[in-house]
């Protein structure tokens, strides 16, 4: 946590924002149990809040059995239950498709759930795109575009091929898996998904599909805060952005909607309500 951020938003009070950011990563195991937090000073820095602001927030997780303080050791992580929690048992193999918008806290929710499960998580980013930024060099572009022809033409199309072809072999050895990606013009695509469930199902495998709901405001609070160079023509353009795309956007199938707005519940416990209900089908078939 020590490169800069944005500064913060008010879409809620200036201390639960980094309170609930800091519990995500904590819940989705950025910030390990037992690991040392950097002091108000720095924390306030990062955040660009005053040092009460900080403290404030700290207090909220301490409440919250988050952070414990510790003499000489200062503000320190207090999360267990991330690495010791038992792992559930399924009968069936599970693949959950987690989808949203850029800022929508879909990693985080897949983190979260692999964290609770020990199922692999595929997240197309981390899959595909060291490679993605080498080609597209090659092709004379900036290795952060996500917008020209080149890239949505005949790149993306090879990320997505790529991401799921990494799916089926971890579900042909047997493991459940959180494949995290935009989807957009896949959950738009009622063929495709209708091909993912009939390759679930020739795996011996159930499709699971879930999108991450964000509002505009909360959502351009998380993509500054992730400072990502690919996201820099979002932010530069962000009305601009947010008026091409759809938010009410759903998979043309049976899903679960994560509302991951700043006013919504706690991404930790929505990503165990979801877990439970995936958990309840399995047991019922």
């Amino acid at each position: 946590m020590s490169r800069p951020r944005p500064k913060a938003q008010r879409s809620e009070s200036l201390h639960r924002q980094v309170a609930r950011n800091i519990r995500n990563d904590i819940e989705a195991g950025r910030l390990r149990d037992g690991q040392s937090l950097p002091s108000t000073r720095e924390l306030a820095a990062e955040w660009q809040v005053s040092p009460f602001t900080i403290t404030e927030a700290m207090d909220v997780l301490i409440r919250e059995g988050l952070v414990v303080s510790k003499p000489r050791a200062g503000r320190v992580v207090h999360a267990p239950h991330v690495t010791e929690a038992p792992r559930p048992k399924v009968s069936v193999t599970q693949v959950v498709f987690v989808g949203g918008f850029a800022g929508s806290g879909k990693t985080e929710l897949g983190r979260v759930l692999a964290r609770e499960t020990g199922w692999s998580i595929l997240d197309k980013d981390t899959t595909t795109r060291s490679v993605v930024e080498v080609a597209l060099e090659l092709q004379g572009l900036s290795p952060n575009d996500r917008e020209s022809d080149v890239y949505v033409n005949k790149i993306r199309p090879r990320e997505y091929e790529a991401l799921i072809g990494t799916m089926t072999e971890n579900v042909q050895c047997g493991n459940s898996a959180i494949v995290t990606a935009p989807f957009i013009r896949e959950f738009s695509d009622a063929a495709w998904v209708s091909r993912i469930q009939a390759t679930c199902k020739d795996l011996g495998a159930t499709p699971h599909f879930v999108w991450v709901y964000c509002d505009a405001s909360t959502m351009h609070t998380y993509v500054r805060h992730r400072g990502a160079a690919r996201d820099a023509t979002k932010l530069a353009n962000w009305e601009t952005y947010i008026s091409g795309i759809d938010l009410e956007l759903r998979p043309p199938v049976p899903h679960i909607v994560i509302d991951n707005s700043a006013s919504s519940k706690p991404l930790q416990d929505q990503a165990r309500n979801l877990l439970a209900t995936i958990l309840n089908e399995d047991v019922d078939k």
